[in-house]
Parts: structure tokens; sequence; C-alpha cells
């Protein structure tokens, strides 16, 4: 069995994922790069050491530049998002541990100065994580550190609904991945600002990448169910389409809402077919 020495030990930049983990996070980006984030995210799912060397990366990025660079901080925390909601159960268990949420609680302590987006930010993902992940046991460290910092006091952010939603990324061996979108549309959209009013090109960019999301994952769902023969699945196979089912229920919901904010004809249109299908899918 590794050592905990032998998991964090060397230079977490020399891997080939550490390499673009610090390229993905450097200071001089203006805004986040998309391509490198989606390109992380295909290597910890590819590769057998991917989750550790991307979550022993991260988290040396985060404690070099905590208190002294905010941007490479908040570049980082946009990396181990995109990651969470691309990636599998592996990287899932080492980002919920106890451990490494305490690492990020530490980002936002008082002598590291944080600005208050990083503050929210950070308490955004542990919620969210929180909520997302709270039915699997192996997952629970970060709901411990969630209740923890309840207990303080601490005031979380409203959750926001899209990071409730992991996108579940299978083996390409298995089952072929859904392609992304445009990378540079990958960012979330925050839905406490899409009330009734026309949205802006960058929102619509947006939106209609979610809506892409919430289509392979039901893509993929349907292909498993064409696929596999009632009592005689795989242990593996039975546990993706739970987490598949359980994703697309809570992508549901999050539709439910957009259809009620969005005055867009189009979108609204197409929100509800998607709801359809979903709910023909659930049928099945």
């Amino acid at each position: 069995m590794e050592t905990v020495a032998a998991f964090f030990g060397g230079n977490p930049f020399a891997t080939p994922i550490g390499q673009l983990i610090e390229r993905a996070t450097d200071a001089s980006l203006s805004d986040e790069n998309w391509a490198l984030n989606i390109e992380i995210c295909d290597m910890v799912n590819e590769q057998d050491d991917g989750p550790r060397d991307a979550v022993r990366a991260i988290k040396k990025r985060l404690q070099l530049n905590a208190g002294k660079n905010h941007t490479v901080v908040m570049h980082t925390l946009i990396v181990l998002e995109t990651a969470v909601k691309n990636c599998g159960r592996r990287f899932h268990i080492l980002v919920c541990s106890k451990d490494f949420v305490q690492e990020l609680v530490k980002l936002i302590g008082p002598r590291n100065d944080p600005p208050t987006d990083l503050q929210e930010k950070v308490l955004t993902l542990i919620q969210s994580w929180s909520d997302a992940f709270q039915q699997y046991p192996e997952l629970q460290g970060v709901t411990q550190v969630y209740q923890e910092l309840k207990s303080k006091g601490i005031e979380f952010p409203m959750t926001n609904m899209d990071l409730m939603a992991p996108i579940i990324t299978p083996q390409k061996s298995v089952y072929q991945r859904p392609p992304p979108a445009d990378p540079q549309h990958a960012a979330p959209v925050d839905v406490s600002t899409l009330s009734a009013i026309t949205l802006s090109g960058p929102q619509l960019a947006k939106l209609q990448h979610e809506l892409s999301m919430v289509e392979g994952n039901m893509s993929v769902l349907s292909e498993m169910l064409a696929e596999m023969s009632p009592g005689q699945e795989k242990p593996a196979d039975l546990e993706l389409l739970r987490e598949l089912y359980s994703t697309c229920r809570n992508m549901q919901q999050r539709l439910v809402e957009l259809v009620d904010r969005v005055a867009n004809d189009e979108i609204t249109a197409h929100l509800l077919k998607i709801n359809d299908d979903l709910n023909n899918l659930f049928l099945r």
C-alpha cells in the first residue's frame, strides 16, 4: 500500500497533468483557458495515476499561492471545479476527503486576507459538493467539514444549482464521452442572474453549453439502458447507471427552474423538449 509520504512526495508539477495545471492557472491569464481545463479532465479520466497527480498539483498550487496571488488561486479553483464536474469517482474520493477540503478552508483564513469572490467560491464549492455527494458514504469528508463550518456560524452563499450536478464521465473504453461544447463557453451560468429578461450573448452561450451537457448525460444513460440486460448488470455499470440517473434528476430540477426565468422563446422550447425527453428516459 502506498504511504502518505509517497503520495505527496516529489514534484507534483513534474507529471504531464501537473504541467498542464501550471499552465492553466498561470497568473498572466486574463480568463480561464477552457481548452486546457478540459484536456486536464480527459487526462485525469484516462490515466491510472491521473486523479492522484491532479490532486497533488492542485493542492500544491493552492498552498504556494495562498495569500500571495489570488488570481492563481482562483484559476486553480476553477480547474478543480471543472474536474469535479467532469471526472469520476476516484477523483471525487480524493477531493472530498476531509484533509483536502480543510486545505480549501485554509485559503479563506484571516491570515490570507482573501477577497470576497474567493471566499464565496470556496464556500460555494464545499456546500455544493456536500449536497451533491451526500448519498455516498465514501465522500462524506466534505459534508463533515461543511457541517463543522456551519456549526461555527459560517454563512454560505446561496446554492448554485449548476454546481450541484456533477457531470458523469464514463471511461472511453466502455462508453463514448459526449464531446464538450466550445470550451470558451464552459463557465457555469448563475441562475440568480437569469430573470425574465433577454439573455446576453455570453449568458446564452453558457446556457447552451449547459444544455449540451444535459443532453450528453441523457445520451449516455439511454445507451446504457439499451445495452444492459436486467439481472445481468456488472456492478461497475450498475453504479454508473445509478449515478447518471441521480445526475439527470438533479439537472431536471434546474431545467424546471430555468423554464420560469428565461425570457427566450427558443430556449424555453428547448428546455421543455429536454424535460419531456428526460421524463421519457426515466420511464424506461
